[in-house]
């Protein structure tokens, strides 16, 4: 029988035994990782928000090793990209509106992954030929038709052409996806404070390599965009979805 003393002695001993063999876990796990320390560290937190906060479910995109992709979704809520991550086990790129990468709070946790500031105001050239380097190198690269968050009750934003672009110059596939419930109450950081219950579904590749070379073509841009945004509305279940095109001269609101 144990004494009291002994007893402490051997609870402390088994904690400090766990607490060595999570700090031997998490080292492996570092090491094995395809991140760097502070991706990972910050995957981890997003990991607790979108798992247990937000109670996400996601489908595993179907990606192949090494294979670069053009990856779209509807756009609902500022934390969608880290929904979309959930999917894949690979570093994305994103282009990300130049506000959020230099907003205090955000700027810390987007810079790590290397997202490519845009301007929103209109077209950016530098950013879409550095997102086209990236999907050309066979590296992931996310993009948002609507070009900014859905705050309109409607399936979707009118749809810009410049996935469609950025897909046809870097001859890559194009994976639709769908994310349904997302919190999101007008702020950038108030959804951080709202429970939720996330889904995504990921449709298959779209393959564009038939248009290949007819980039400049606007007509083919715009027909594939409406092509593009109706993929991401079949898996919302909205096979009828008729998708606008925002127009040659749109220029964002005050809400954006």
């Amino acid at each position: 029988m144990l004494s009291a003393a002994q007893t402490e002695i051997l609870a402390i001993g088994v904690l400090v035994l766990l607490a060595l063999v999570l700090v031997a876990w998490t080292v492996r796990c570092f090491r094995r990782a395809p991140y760097t320390p502070a991706q990972t560290t910050i995957l981890a937190m997003s990991w607790v928000f979108t798992r247990i906060l937000w109670r996400a479910r996601v489908m595993p995109l179907p990606i192949r090793p090494g294979q670069g992709a053009v990856i779209i979704s509807n756009h609902t809520c500022p934390f969608d990209p880290a929904f979309i991550a959930l999917g894949v086990n690979r570093v994305m790129r994103w282009m990300v509106a130049r506000e959020y990468c230099e907003h205090p709070f955000m700027g810390k946790f987007l810079r790590p992954f290397g997202v490519i500031p845009t301007n929103r105001a209109g077209a950016d050239t530098a950013a879409t030929k550095q997102i086209i380097r990236c999907a050309q190198q066979g590296e992931l690269v996310g993009l948002f038709p609507e070009g900014r968050i859905n705050d309109t009750g409607k399936l979707m934003r009118p749809g810009r052409p410049g996935v469609a672009l950025i897909a046809l110059r870097a001859r890559v596939p194009v994976i639709p996806c769908y994310i349904e419930g997302a919190p999101y109450n007008g702020t950038a950081m108030g959804c951080l404070l709202m429970p939720a219950r996330v889904r995504l579904r990921a449709g298959r590749p779209i393959d564009l390599s038939e248009y290949y070379g007819r980039e400049g073509d606007r007509e083919v841009l715009e027909e594939l965009t409406r092509r593009l945004m109706r993929a991401i509305a079949e898996l919302a279940g909205r096979p009828d979805f008729e998708p606008e095109l925002a127009g040659r001269f749109y220029r964002p609101g005050p809400s954006d």
